[in-house]
């Protein structure tokens, strides 16, 4: 903790300020690239069903 003492004889008392640290951006940890490749694939598959339900009007080319 810092103490500065001001003109008027009153101290100030500073909590010491934290060290700063650095996100590494665009590193992906293995469980986050897991995550974002199955919302990738969700995503592939919810396309794939809204098409084929506009072409053959039956989900995923009449399976379903």
């Amino acid at each position: 903790m810092t103490v500065t003492t001001e003109d008027g004889g009153r101290q100030n008392m500073f909590a010491k300020e934290p060290q700063m640290y650095y996100e590494k951006y665009g590193m992906y940890s293995p469980q986050e690239i897991i995550i974002l490749t199955n919302a990738r694939w969700a995503m592939v598959g919810i396309i794939a069903g809204i098409v084929s339900y506009s072409i053959t009007g039956n989900f995923f080319f009449g399976i379903f």
